[in-house]
């Protein structure tokens, strides 16, 4: 048995972790703190006033726990999403196990799991066999996280899986950490993590003011503004419009960065789009040489003039 975590039955790192979890063969059962998704046999929904009170990573870890040395599957997956990541690190202290963090492949032999996962912010691709032992094997299970956008999820047959209604044990401590508030983000618009296209700025940008060029070219296409780490310490834009490691992965159809170099950091969280446009005026900078499209010039020239463009495009 492969057992899932399952916070959002709609969100796409989830449905992305339930397809890989399809792929690596047998029954798939979900842990689900909200509704159950599809494309799985059983779903166990973990309830109790725990889990009424918002996100509490630990009384989320200890109910995984409970749920796993009843059921012993052989492997335990979460998407890594900040949720995710935070949830797994915790069952894997808790069972004194290896975690293989930022998964993209795994595969069942008789030493244990092999897996290749991301590494370096995605620089580099390590092939490494997690103890405890396959399935078939005994012991205790494998625990891995699946990179954002490592694969695509698929659409499954809506079907109903057999549900179970689940309370796990909690003690007060696995209550002392957890989310009493969430404030959204002050401006609306496309989401980063959802946009079909995402226009970012960089350093090369110069100041608060100069995202006015960026902002005119994402609400023409209908995009999200996103930006780089340097932009987010600088102060001109919030930690939630940064593309990166430590901020938002995406995947849009198209990527736009203007005055970004492609640190490591921000490639691996750029890294699932599926086409890049670069605008630098730096012929070596790191970005252009994961670019499908490139414009070697000022930013300041470049995004204005795409901008008109559109509009003499769309006769406006």
């Amino acid at each position: 048995m492969i057992l899932v975590l399952v916070e959002d039955p709609s969100d796409e790192l989830t449905l992305q972790a339930l397809t890989f979890a399809r792929s690596l063969g047998g029954e798939v059962a979900a842990v689900a703190f909200g509704a159950a998704p599809h494309g799985v046999e059983r779903a166990y929904l973990v309830e109790g006033e725990a889990f009424a009170g918002g996100f509490a990573p630990d009384a989320w870890a200890a109910a995984i726990v409970e749920l796993a040395a009843r059921l012993g599957p052989a492997v335990v997956l979460a998407a890594a999403s900040d949720r995710g990541a935070d949830v797994m690190a915790r069952v894997a202290a808790r069972l004194d196990l290896p975690l293989a963090a930022g998964c993209v492949a795994a595969s069942a032999g008789a030493d244990g799991w092999t897996v290749t996962r991301v590494r370096w912010g995605g620089s580099l691709l390590e092939e490494a066999v997690l103890h405890p032992p396959a399935p078939g094997a005994g012991g205790s299970p494998a625990l891995m996280t699946l990179a954002p956008h490592a694969i695509a999820a698929e659409a499954v047959e809506a079907g109903t899986p057999a549900v179970e209604r689940f309370t796990p044990a909690i003690a007060d401590a696995d209550l002392r950490v957890r989310v009493a508030e969430r404030v959204g983000a002050e401006r609306g618009g496309v989401s980063l993590a959802d946009a079909r296209i995402v226009v970012s700025g960089g350093r090369g940008v110069g100041s608060a003011e100069g995202f006015a060029a960026i902002e005119e070219l994402a609400g023409l296409l209908g995009a999200a503004v996103g930006c780089s780490r340097a932009v987010t310490m600088a102060g001109w834009r919030p930690h939630t419009d940064q593309v990166g490691q430590t901020g938002t992965k995406i995947a849009p159809e198209l990527y736009i960065a203007a005055g970004i170099s492609g640190a490591t950091q921000h490639m691996a969280g750029c890294r699932g789009a599926k086409r890049l446009l670069a605008i630098n005026p730096d012929r070596e900078a790191p970005i252009l040489a994961g670019a499908d499209w490139a414009v070697i010039g000022d930013l300041h020239e470049a995004v204005p003039a795409l901008s008109a463009a559109i509009r003499k495009a769309r006769g406006t």
